[in-house]
């Protein structure tokens, strides 16, 4: 008999609902899995949307305000998708009410949020796990045992980038994600704490970095209602984008190696161009996420003129073969959300951590912070270990 789990959604945009198509397809991919999701309740304060969803994914109660989420018995675990200024009042007040968290990205606006969040999560002794799903690639889990085998030597220097184009259009409306009150960062904890996480699954920690930062569009129009997702608002009231476009990066890993973190949300012609290249002292392992179950590898003993190799993943890479029969056939976004809920689920179960976890999120904030002083002061700075 597989156990019911009481989950519930707070928030109920686009990540919303990519965690609950997730726990409803979780049993899909791993039947034995010893936790059945049960949707018992979702969040969310724009009218009519979590009706919605109540409607469309079989949520048993709906509400307008998360604390009654907290106050629910019947829910033992939560998704927290809401926007970020909300991450630390809502991840710590569900740890104290004893549910286990699965939390988006940044965790808050700064270090300082991610580790009150990750402090209630370790004292009320429930599950965190954080959306840092890119790790979960089947190929990037790949790259990784690469890199740690030793096959490309030595790493020397890695390049990370993560273009988009979703907040190019100059009518783009303004909405949280540009305001440092409610958003924090911009593209830094939009799309750069990706890049950290990344850096550091693939080679370890950060030491110290130096950054610079801009804005492009430094104008949007004020909506005129509820937004979701990237919405549009021409004609509206111009205000301030009060957070950062584009950031470069360079790093410096306590391995010795160097890195360099590029990420803007207003790329033109660049739809979701998220990478790596990382490099060898004997080879080379190459990832792009447009084509997620491919890697570019160069190893062997030539050095010069090598050439590289395209692997096809399969199911003997990562968590492939819970969702495809041979290498080849493709995986896609939503498929490592599953994978997520999968391991954060598995997590609740054994009561040990699997994925990326809420330590993951503060040494990543760390690194983001890092950069919002050293785009202030042109300095190199050192990455604050957590405390």
């Amino acid at each position: 008999m597989v156990d019911a789990l009481g989950v519930a959604v707070v928030g109920f945009g686009w990540m919303g609902r990519v965690h609950t198509q997730a726990y409803a397809r979780v049993l899909h991919h791993y039947p034995r899995l010893a936790l059945r999701p049960e949707l018992v309740t979702v969040a969310e304060e724009v009218p009519g949307r979590a009706e919605e969803a109540a409607r469309q994914f079989g949520f048993a109660s709906t509400t307008r305000d998360w604390r009654e989420v907290a106050a629910d018995p019947r829910v033992e675990a939560v998704s927290i998708t809401a926007p970020n200024f909300l991450h630390r009042e809502i991840g710590v007040a569900m740890a104290e009410a004893g549910k286990h968290v699965w939390i988006e990205k940044p965790v808050g606006l700064s270090a300082e949020d991610a580790r009150a969040v990750a402090d209630a999560v370790a004292k009320a002794g429930v599950q965190g796990a954080v959306g840092f799903n890119y790790r979960n690639a089947p190929a990037v889990e790949a790259a990784r045992d690469l890199i740690a085998s030793g096959e490309i030597g030595g790493v020397t220097h890695v390049r990370i980038r993560l273009f988009s184009d979703y907040a190019a259009h100059p009518e783009g409306a303004l909405t949280w994600r540009y305001e440092r009150e409610r958003g924090g960062s911009g593209v830094l904890g939009d799309l750069a704490s990706h890049g950290v996480d990344l850096a550091r699954f693939l080679l370890g920690d950060i030491a110290s970095l130096t950054a610079d930062t801009a804005v492009f569009l430094p104008e949007r129009a004020r909506p005129a209602g509820a937004t979701a997702g990237h919405s549009r608002a021409a004609g509206g009231e111009l205000g301030p984008v009060e957070n950062e476009d584009y950031v470069s990066c360079l790093l410096r890993f306590v391995s010795g190696a160097r890195g360099v973190l590029e990420a803007c949300r207003v790329s033109v012609g660049e739809q979701n161009n998220y990478g790596f290249e990382v490099h060898g002292t004997k080879g080379a392992v190459f990832w792009d996420f447009r084509r997620m179950n491919e890697l570019g590898v160069s190893r062997g003993t030539s050095y010069q003129d090598q050439p590289v190799s395209t692997v096809h993943v399969g199911p003997g890479h990562g968590e492939f073969g819970a969702f495809q029969p041979g290498a080849a056939n493709a995986m896609g976004y939503d498929d490592l959300k599953v994978i997520e809920a999968y391991r954060f689920l598995r997590s609740v179960a054994e009561g040990a951590p699997h994925g990326a976890t809420l330590a993951d999120a503060v040494r990543s904030a760390a690194a983001l912070d890092a950069m919002a002083r050293s785009a202030g002061s042109g300095a190199w700075v050192t990455v604050d270990a957590p405390a």
